[in-house]
């Protein structure tokens, strides 16, 4: 069986436990139990033990997003609308809160703070990537920087709103996004202000030279140095 199915069900078999046992090794075992799944396969699927049964749960999410994002017109959506609806199609995925809060839980231990970050980003990098963005320069980390600072403290918000139908996450997610757009307005008054411009362009000249990943290649922290013209 592929190990992609045998992750599926492991999953699917962790989900019941998780809200008691949180997502840890008791959960795993439970889990491997309930889907009749050796140990050795267990470690095959989960190398890392329940980190990785967590690291699955969020990947199932983000494919959900984009299979959402992939089905919705989007074409007379403002862009901020866009960010917005691919957002709230992230969180709306979600069949359990208590999946998500167990999750932090973990990613907020020292041990796993780093895969809590990067599924963060990667979640990130989904949405600007369903989104059409082209960018190869600075411009690509600090969209995601952005977007991964709005996400996590969309979702945190959204933990503890008891609104229906969580109305206001949604109200603070766009004003969220509202304070991104007034920094992009800020920097792009900046850029035509010939003196501010004049006075950065010494020591921002060096990020000129930072480039996104290349497709296909990644090893280590994202992004490689290019040439300066």
């Amino acid at each position: 069986m592929p190990q992609t199915d045998l992750m599926r069900r492991l999953l699917e078999a962790a989900k019941p436990h998780v809200p008691f046992d949180g997502w840890s090794e008791t959960t795993l075992r439970l889990a491997a139990k309930d889907a009749d799944i050796t140990p050795g396969l267990v470690t095959a699927v989960c190398p890392r033990g329940a980190v990785d049964l967590a690291l699955a749960y969020h990947d199932e999410g983000d494919a959900a997003m984009l299979k959402r994002l992939e089905e919705a017109d989007l074409s007379a959506m403002r862009f901020r609308d866009r960010v917005a609806f691919a957002v709230r199609a992230r969180l709306e995925a979600v069949e359990d809160r208590e999946l998500v809060r167990r999750g932090m839980t973990l990613f907020s231990l020292p041990p796993y703070a780093a895969d809590g970050a990067r599924a963060l980003w990667q979640t990130a990098d989904h949405v600007w990537t369903a989104l059409g963005d082209t960018s190869d320069d600075v411009n690509w980390y600090t969209k995601r920087a952005t977007l991964s600072g709005v996400y996590g403290s969309t979702v945190l918000y959204w933990l503890g709103d008891d609104s229906e139908g969580s109305a206001r996450t949604w109200e603070f997610l766009d004003r969220r996004i509202e304070d991104v757009m007034q920094i992009e307005k800020v920097k792009a008054k900046a850029r035509d202000n010939r003196l501010v411009s004049g006075l950065m362009a010494g020591p921002l000249s060096f990020m000129t030279r930072i480039r996104a990943p290349k497709s296909g290649q990644q090893t280590g922290m994202p992004g490689r140095w290019g040439r300066s013209n």
